[in-house]
Order: C-alpha cells, then sequence, then structure tokens
C-alpha cells in the first residue's frame, strides 16, 4: 500500500542583547581628576570601541550564517542518503503496521544487490505518484510462482522466516528478467504487489527500509532474515 511521506522543520532564533553607553556628566563645582585626558584622545577611544562592537557584530554575523549554511549542506545530504515515510494500509502486516514510520536508505541498490526479504519503497509502476512497501521476493534471473500461498523459486518452495501472514492464491511461473524484481506484501491476501499487477522495474526502486522509529514501541533495526541464515 503507499506511503505518505513526513517532512519536519527546525526553526532556528538567535538573539543577542545590544546596551548603549551610560553618559558621563561633569559639573563646575567637582575637582578635576588627577589625570585628564585631551578630547582628541577621548574621541580615539570612541572610535575604537564603536570598532571592537562593529567587528564582534560582524563576526556574530558571520558565524550564524557559517552555521545556517553547515545545517542546510548537512539535511540535503542526510535528505539525499535517507527519507522518511509512514505506512498507510495493512498490506504488510504482521511485521509492519498501519501508521508506522520508517526510515529508507536511498543508496542501497547504487552500493549493492537487492536480496530476497529486503523490504523495499517504491513507485507503484503503474502510478508513479504513489509509492508502495513491499517484501522482494524475487530476483533476477528466477523463476516465481505461488501454489495456494507456498512461494516456489525455481522449482522448489522457499522458507519465509520474517513470517508473512498466509495467502490463498495462485500465481502462475514468472520468470523475473534483469532489472526487474518480483515483490509481494506480507500480507498476502491483502496486498496489491506482483502476484496482480506484476514484475517492479528497478528503476522505480526509492530505496530499502532500515529503521522503524515510530511508535516508540516499534523501533528496531530493520535486518533481513533471509540474508542473515546460513
Amino acid at each position: 500500500m503507499p506511503d505518505a511521506p513526513v517532512a519536519g522543520r527546525t526553526g532556528w532564533q538567535l538573539s543577542f542583547p545590544v546596551s548603549e553607553p551610560t553618559p558621563v556628566t561633569v559639573t563646575d563645582d567637582t575637582p578635576p581628576p588627577a589625570a585628564v585626558l585631551p578630547v582628541s584622545a577621548v574621541n580615539a577611544g570612541n572610535a575604537v570601541n564603536e570598532g571592537n562592537t562593529a567587528t564582534n557584530l560582524g563576526s556574530i554575523l558571520r558565524e550564524l550564517v557559517e552555521t545556517v549554511v553547515l545545517t542546510l549542506v548537512i539535511f540535503f545530504l542526510v535528505r539525499t542518503v535517507m527519507q522518511n515515510y509512514r505506512i498507510d494500509g495493512i498490506s504488510m502486516e504482521p511485521n509492519f503496521q498501519n501508521g508506522q514510520f520508517l526510515i529508507i536508505n536511498k543508496l542501497s541498490y547504487r552500493l549493492g544487490e537487492p536480496q530476497r526479504g529486503d523490504v523495499i519503497v517504491f513507485h507503484y509502476p503503474r502510478d508513479p505518484s504513489r509509492d508502495f512497501i513491499k517484501r522482494v521476493i524475487g530476483l533476477p534471473g528466477q523463476t516465481v510462482e505461488v501454489r495456494s500461498g507456498q512461494v516456489i523459486i525455481d522449482g522448489k518452495p522457499i522458507d519465509e522466516p520474517y513470517g508473512p501472514a498466509p495467502g490463498s492464491y495462485d500465481a502462475a511461473p514468472t520468470l523475473v528478467p534483469a532489472n526487474q524484481l518480483f515483490v509481494l506484501g506480507d500480507n498476502r491476501n491483502n496486498s496489491s504487489d506482483s502476484h496482480s499487477w506484476g514484475l517492479l522495474p528497478m528503476d522505480k526502486v526509492i530505496g530499502r527500509a532500515i529503521v522503524s522509529y515510530w511508535p516508540p514501541n516499534a523501533w528496531r533495526i530493520i535486518s533481513n532474515p533471509v540474508a542473515a541464515s546460513p
């Protein structure tokens, strides 16, 4: 089922006080101080103080600009690699629930190949404006078949340690060509996936789910039990 991206935004606010110099009053009946600076020296001192204030203000503004620029660079770098999604629907139950938030690694398949058992997010081939989440079942070069809910790859029933909700349908043998995947939802009888609309082109894949972060009781690293098995 499609997932809805969630975006966040962080606001920054900085403030700093600016105080005016306290005026000095001199009366005629006050004895002069032991040492009196000439007017020119006093003016020079004021000029030095004003210069320091301008320098400090410029330094603060420069640091503020540098902080904002660095924050934006980090933000865009993170968004290039990661993206968060909210699951909308029940197609991945019992392993992923409606309303659950996930982090997707968008570089996973630029640095490596997909494996059976990976949970991926992709643009729905029939409507790329919608994003789906499913599990990789068949890889290029493999023949995938479903008999009464049992997934069969290259003529052999497969073990699915992630424990999908069993299906009851049949799907004719399908040879997965290069640069395509056969994907299924974990809730087999309640999922729109390759058994109903066909194969998934690799160029539609957004990335692999790596972390579940909300709700808190669902927080976990999303591992692939198939890849981890001997």
